[in-house]
């Protein structure tokens, strides 16, 4: 399985398009004027504690105060807001926590009003990012994350990443980490922690611990409200939370992001600095590795799959709903149930794929194509499940309920991806068409089903606006040679003046209408 990052970047912003084999998995985009990312941490101030929501609105510096909930506090604000104190009266030298008297946990079933007051200062970390007309959500129990391991300062407890299913390997990191620790720090281990030795987790444990101490150091002259630890940029945060062995290149077009890349990789794995690659081609980057076409085909109301087969994707303030269509595809199985599960476990596998592309979160209905069999619905339920083991967001996915529904939830931390793909009609002012680059995918759809075997074909005439003919006949080698090679059936392009701009029609010699 090859992993590529494709990264470009433009004057205001930078994107990164993750690809599996191939195929387009992630799309991020990091803006310059993103000032609220998730996991910077802010020197705030308390603005009011609301106890009917029992919870306290802080001024972050965003145009909206950030939510503060009781829960997010951690049960050791009391000693946090002792720490802040001392530091920023500039009583507290030593930010190592190694001989800083703890003060006892705050109540989990507490109020607000107990333990916070107007105009007081207070650490938190960004947990989510501003949606819509929400502020951001923050939390006042920090961490700092790491390649292998992320720092839990006022804290004791070192837990380990369930994903790692040995339990002698979690007993062998858990012992390693508690060796290494500093006091007053808790630790958790990440999944990539699997196999490395304390060498490797010592070395991210002390970044993390000159991280913290460094944005200690600032809490003496900061001004209220004021970023004091910034999250990595989005490249490095990408690659620290997905970079794995399977990565075969990293391509980057710009020549100050290359050298940041290839600094990082160089302190996280040394060995894999040589995949990170200059690109200077003249050829824009998204469209020498595909990907400019596969937003335009991914993103959008409808998103279709292999054979006629689609997705039509909904959104609401609610939630999403997916639904899945089996179109027109041509299949050999012997009946409608096994033609089901086959549309159903594509559309698992796109479904998975769509929801880390998008980012979408909250909640997911997905209104599968009906299937009887009990045996079926497992085998969709199991194969959803490990299409998304990927996922890096939180989420949890319910059985098949009797209506063929399936239900899922998914973390959102960040906007949903969303990207235009409907194009200016040339034909009509003011009016928008699906992107023509759509219109070729749908073209190739119905010669695949006009060509199957079995079906008779007396000549193929693709009747098609005089601008779309000169797309698919131009060029070496053009797409109607493509297709002759992937066919073996020469297709006739005949353009037509009187057609709008994506209209077209598949006739015989004898100018029949050929349905697909």
């Amino acid at each position: 399985m090859n992993r590529e990052l494709i990264v470009r970047s433009t004057p205001d912003a930078v994107d990164f398009a993750l690809l599996k084999d191939g195929k387009l998995v992630e799309l991020h985009k990091e803006e310059d004027n993103n000032n609220f990312s998730v996991g910077d941490i802010f020197l705030a101030k308390i603005r009011k504690p609301v106890t009917g929501l029992n919870a306290a609105f802080v001024n972050v510096g965003y145009e909206k105060d950030a939510f503060l909930h009781y829960h997010d506090l951690g049960p050791q604000l009391s000693s946090m807001l002792k720490f802040i104190k001392q530091a920023r009266t500039g009583k507290l030298k030593d930010y190592s926590l190694r001989n800083f008297p703890f003060e006892k946990d705050i109540d989990k079933n507490g109020s607000i009003n107990d333990v916070l007051k107007a105009n007081q200062s207070l650490l938190v970390q960004i947990v989510k990012e501003p949606i819509s007309t929400k502020g951001p959500r923050i939390s006042s129990e920090l961490s700092i994350a790491g390649r292998f391991l992320v720092m839990v300062p006022f804290s004791d407890r070192v837990s380990v990443s369930q994903k790692i299913a040995s339990k002698e390997e979690k007993d062998r990191l858990i012992r390693l980490v508690k060796s290494i620790k500093p006091k007053g720090f808790g630790v958790i281990i990440r999944t990539v922690a699997e196999g490395k030795k304390v060498a490797e987790l010592d070395k991210d444990l002390q970044n993390l611990f000159s991280k913290w101490t460094n944005m200690c150091k600032k809490l003496h002259k900061a001004p209220h409200p004021s970023k004091v630890l910034v999250e990595l940029n989005r490249a490095s945060s990408i690659l620290r939370d997905v970079f794995n062995d399977s990565f075969t290149g990293i391509h980057v077009d710009e020549e100050t992001l290359y050298n940041q890349i290839k600094d990082y990789l160089h302190e996280i794995a040394p060995q894999k600095e040589s995949i990170v690659k200059l690109y200077t081609g003249s050829a824009p980057i998204f469209e020498k590795f595909g990907i400019e076409r596969q937003i335009k085909t991914s993103f959008g109301r409808t998103a279709s799959m292999s054979r006629g087969a689609y997705l039509v994707i909904e959104h609401t303030e609610a939630l999403h709903v997916i639904d899945v269509n089996s179109g027109n595809r041509s299949n050999k199985a012997k009946n409608q149930e096994d033609t089901a599960l086959e549309v159903n476990l594509l559309a698992a596998t796109e479904i998975a794929r769509q929801l880390r592309l998008r980012d979408m979160g909250g909640i997911i209905v997905v209104d599968f194509i009906d299937m009887t069999k009990g045996d079926h619905r497992r085998k969709l339920f199991d194969h959803l499940r490990d299409e998304m083991k990927d996922d890096r967001a939180k989420h949890k996915i319910l059985p098949p309920s009797k209506f063929g529904l399936v239900q899922i939830t998914r973390q959102r931390v960040r906007p949903e991806m969303n990207i235009k793909t409907s194009e200016e009609n040339p034909n009509v002012s003011g009016a928008e068409v699906e992107a023509p680059i759509v219109l070729i995918d749908k073209i190739q759809a119905d010669l695949e089903r006009i060509l199957k075997p079995g079906r008779t074909n007396n000549g193929i005439v693709l009747n098609i606006h005089p601008f779309i003919a000169a797309y698919l006949t131009k060029g070496f080698p053009s797409i109607r040679s493509k297709w002759f090679k992937t066919y073996k059936k020469w297709v006739k392009v005949q353009p037509r003046d009187a057609y709008k701009y994506l209209e077209y029609r598949f006739k015989d010699k004898d100018g029949k209408t050929i349905r697909p």
